[in-house]
């Protein structure tokens, strides 16, 4: 019997780290844990992207079914977070992208003549109404960065490693999207 010790670590990784490796070793009963505990994130995040729920979960279902496809072939169980949060960014990407295709685009024109100064704004959520409207005039690219580093409290090499560019263009689209962000709240 092998005793694994763990000093330090956040317990929710832990966790998912030992449902993956349960799930790899044929315990079907972990895949449906890691479900429970991943299943309402995904379909937010997927959310995030989209801004339609009805489109979140399919692409959330999508997802599951590509982890249960390729879970086996996660090597390191610790960070399957990061690999599933990747996984529902590429399919809402993906969809986004098709779906433009049908679509016009959003009028940039209306969004930034609604936004008002912040401090003119009588109440908190007009506040966070004139920030997520500025939020929704971002190129997705910048939107997508600016989310994980402020709302999921991802590092810079997390959000590398989920949207597959490198740390420093990470580190410019943030800087875009915060000068973008400042100065559709001054208009």
């Amino acid at each position: 019997m092998v005793y694994i010790i763990w000093t330090m670590g956040n317990p929710a990784k832990i966790l998912d780290s030992l449902l993956v490796i349960s799930y790899q070793s044929g315990d079907k009963k972990a895949l449906a844990l890691l479900f429970e505990r991943w299943n309402k994130k995904l379909c937010v995040q997927a959310y995030r992207y989209t801004h339609d729920w009805g489109l979140a979960e399919d692409i959330t279902q999508d997802t599951w079914r590509t982890v249960m496809a390729k879970i086996h072939l996660l090597r390191d169980a610790d960070s399957f977070g990061s690999w599933v949060l990747t996984i529902i960014s590429r399919k809402a990407l993906d969809s986004i992208k098709r779906r433009k295709r049908f679509t016009k685009g959003l009028d940039e024109n209306h969004w930034v003549n609604n936004v008002v100064d912040l401090n003119e704004a009588a109440t908190r959520e007009e506040q966070i109404q004139i920030v997520l409207n500025a939020l929704i005039v971002l190129p997705a690219d910048q939107r997508i960065v600016l989310k994980l580093f402020y709302l999921e409290e991802y590092s810079l090499k997390e959000i590398s490693a989920i949207t597959k560019v490198s740390v420093n263009t990470v580190k410019t689209r943030l800087f875009r999207a915060r000068e973008k962000m400042k100065l559709l709240i001054k208009k």
